[in-house]
């Protein structure tokens, strides 16, 4: 990929006089059945530097840390610290050579304190006991050295996210590590922590430590990362510089295309409100109880009254007058105007001949005059301030001589 302060292919190698790699790794590869997770891979380290590791998921960034940490054995390749080659048999050999790791999920006992986690397997003796004493020394200037803020005393289980995180981090220091390989360590922190993070590794690398950073979060590693490796489905594919690469150029390089621009759509919002209510109140009378739906400039509608009622306002499409519903068991009532105007009150009344308790009024505007028409369908209700639905109207059933008329003739008649 073309493109400022990123390079296809592997990096370059130390030049004469020139200070070996912290770790370098050369073609290396390992193959599990039916799958090859890392294919000819190329990674140089310089000492006391934050180098990240990026990729997708399942690109084979851990497997290729696994290997350098001794949890695998490499099939093709060689690795080489400062200089000199390595053969790591198990995590104690790359221990002992002075790498150490910390994973994704934390390795600690929660039922023991922080020195119990730092010196198990490590364990410092007096005779043929645990010498507390001299555990708690190293812990504490490991501590105060790296900013790590420890109590040797604290149970783990009393520590957040952030805190069991610098567990892990003095366990490897503890152990004299000089290469420290974080994988995905921001992915289980927030913010805040993140930050104290970043402050702990900047403490590591000016004391001359080298710290490999597994991410695929590509901001916090351009925060964070001096170089950056990139690696798509299990090879590296270019280096590149975090000061003049751009978070799209690394994505680019982890997926191995362009990215599609995001669609753009127009927004759906207009100025030309479709609606506005001000100043309408609707009143009625049911069971000795005023009910009433208001609206203003200030707010939407609001609808107060007794249970059993219900009332709803719509416009008219056309003429944007008012349709409004009302429900209810009291008597029903018509009206010789409903027009929606501003400070306007609609008010029933009763004309002649309107029917009986339990009808159910249904008032509508007139699109083009907005004068109110009202019709009314009885509905019997058997208590007063019911909310009951209409029921529906019963299946007539056919008469015997309509049922021998529609019968099926017999073939033989």
């Amino acid at each position: 990929m073309a493109a400022t302060g990123v390079t296809g292919g592997s990096p370059p190698p130390a030049q004469a006089g020139q200070a070996a790699y912290a770790v370098e790794l050369r073609g290396i590869t390992k193959r599990f059945p039916g799958v090859v997770a890392n294919r000819d891979i190329e990674l140089r380290v310089r000492r006391g530097e934050v180098h990240a590791i990026v990729g997708e998921n399942g690109a084979g960034k851990s497997t290729l840390m696994k290997t350098l940490y001794g949890m695998h054995r490499p099939d093709e390749g060689a690795i080489l610290l400062d200089g000199r080659e390595v053969h790591f048999r198990s995590p104690a050999d790359a221990i002992a050579a002075g790498i150490g790791m910390v994973h994704q999920h934390f390795m600690l006992a929660d039922n023991f304190t922080v020195l119990e986690n730092i010196v198990l397997g490590s364990e410092p003796t007096r005779g043929f006991r645990l010498d507390r004493t001299e555990g708690r020394r190293r812990i504490v200037e490991i501590s105060e050295r790296y900013s790590l803020d420890l109590d040797p005393d604290e149970l783990v289980e009393n520590l957040g996210v952030g805190a069991r995180q610098r567990v892990e981090i003095a366990k490897v220091l503890y152990r004299g590590a000089t290469v420290l390989i974080l994988d995905e360590p921001t992915a289980v922190l927030v913010p805040h922590e993140v930050d104290e993070l970043f402050g702990n590794l900047a403490e590591l690398t000016r004391e001359g430590l080298t710290v490999i950073f597994i991410s695929h979060k590509l901001d916090e590693v351009r925060r964070v990362a001096n170089a950056i490796t990139v690696i798509r489905r299990g090879t590296t594919v270019g280096v590149a510089d975090p000061r003049t690469t751009t978070v799209k150029q690394l994505a680019e390089m982890m997926v191995g295309s362009e990215l599609p621009s995001p669609e753009t759509r127009s927004s759906t919002v207009r100025d030309e409100p479709v609606l506005v209510l001000r100043g309408l109140t609707v009143h009625t009378r049911e069971g000795g109880r005023s009910s009433t739906t208001s609206a203003s400039p200030s707010g939407p509608a609001r609808w107060s009254g007794s249970p059993g009622s219900r009332a709803t306002a719509r416009p008219s499409s056309s003429t944007r007058s008012w349709v409004c519903v009302r429900s209810s068991p009291a008597r029903c009532a018509s009206t010789a105007d409903a027009r929606a105007t501003a400070g306007t009150t609609a008010r029933r009344t009763s004309p002649a001949g309107a029917p009986g308790p339990g009808a159910r009024p249904v008032w509508a505007s007139s699109r083009r005059t907005g004068t109110a028409r009202a019709s009314c369908s009885t509905r019997r209700s058997g208590r007063t301030g019911s909310s009951a639905t209409r029921p529906s109207r019963p299946r007539r059933r056919a008469s015997s001589s309509t049922a021998r008329r529609l019968a099926p003739t017999p073939s033989g008649s």
